[in-house]
């Protein structure tokens, strides 16, 4: 949705909601300070690597490998629980953030790209853009498939409940200093750790593959985000559910979503095609071929009932009413 700067009213809402979401953003910082006070225990430390890579599985497998592209296939309450788990990590609601990804791969690098270092530098890539009063609604048109789920939406108007149900269960858990060091410091790890992507993998890395964009592989921050650095594999062929397409280039996501498999948990994990991982498809013909099989997979619910058939879904008010507080 397109940001009505016309509208007196509608403008100075959204120039609220961005600084309202810059004053969030500094004072989840600042927090991490009071660790000075409460102190930093072992068992601290512990809830800190866990949630960070417990929220980072999240982010990937869900709001980007499932919710953004649709690689994979879950059925309807696992939907959910993916969905807030990924919300628990404070970047917004799952509608919103699937919304902006898909925008950002129709203009990857491209003037509308909403997060391009390559057409606004780093620090916009890396925070600015998410602070923006200019992103602070989610895209309608752009998430239409996933909308259709009444749950999803309600989430997506909520998103700032996982998080604080989270917060909620670690201070229960561990008092002060496992809110602090557990909570927000893996908060704050977790956030940078995702937003390395978008500022770090389009201008650091090697690209083996020649996409229309400026995506590059980095073996570093693949480690660190578990998988999402093989980003030139990505946008050479975004509808792959494994993003390190050769055994040497570890993706810890792709891995648990084939335990997960073993499961029964997710299926129909999409592998990307041979003669496109050796390189011998052209790359626009890979990018049509990439924007086919998203269509396919976007013309029906992804998400099924536990006994795999359909969903009968509730009919909706318009996504275009939705707004990320």
């Amino acid at each position: 949705m397109a940001l009505d700067h016309s509208n007196p009213e509608l403008h100075t809402r959204f120039r609220l909601g961005g600084t309202l979401s810059s004053a969030v953003f500094i004072t989840v910082h600042l927090v991490c300070f009071a660790a000075i006070w409460t102190g930093v225990y072992w068992r601290d430390i512990a809830i800190c690597v866990g949630l960070y890579w417990l929220r980072m599985f999240a982010i990937t497998a869900g709001y980007h490998r499932y919710f953004s592209h649709r690689t994979y296939k879950m059925g309807r309450v696992m939907q959910f629980i993916m969905a807030f788990l990924a919300q628990s990590s404070a970047q917004k609601g799952v509608l919103w953030w699937a919304a902006n990804h898909r925008h950002h791969h129709r203009h990857s690098d491209q003037p509308e790209d909403c997060h391009s270092p390559v057409q606004r530098g780093f620090w916009w890539s890396h925070v600015g853009w998410i602070m923006s009063s200019d992103h602070t609604e989610t895209r309608a048109d752009d998430i239409k498939d996933f909308s259709q789920y009444p749950e999803l939406v309600w989430l997506n108007k909520y998103h700032v409940l996982p998080v604080v149900v989270l917060a909620a269960i670690v201070y229960l858990a561990a008092g002060w200093s496992g809110l602090v060091v557990g909570f927000f410091w893996s908060t704050v790890i977790t956030w940078h750790g995702t937003f390395t992507i978008n500022s770090l993998t389009h201008v650091f890395g090697k690209r083996r593959y020649e996409t229309t964009d400026d995506s590059r592989n980095n073996w570093l921050l693949a480690l660190i985000t578990m998988g999402e650095g093989w980003h030139n594999n990505h946008h050479h062929y975004q509808a792959s559910c494994r993003q390190g397409f050769f055994w040497w280039e570890i993706d810890a996501t792709y891995y648990i979503l084939k335990g997960l498999e073993k499961l029964r948990l997710v299926r129909d994990l999409r592998e990307p095609p041979r003669h496109l991982v050796e390189g011998k498809a052209h790359p626009r013909r890979a990018a049509v071929l990439a924007a086919k099989a998203n269509r396919q997979t976007s013309a029906r619910p992804t998400a099924a009932r536990v006994d795999d058939s359909e969903p009968q879904l509730a009919p909706l008010a318009p996504l275009a009413n939705l707004k990320v507080d």
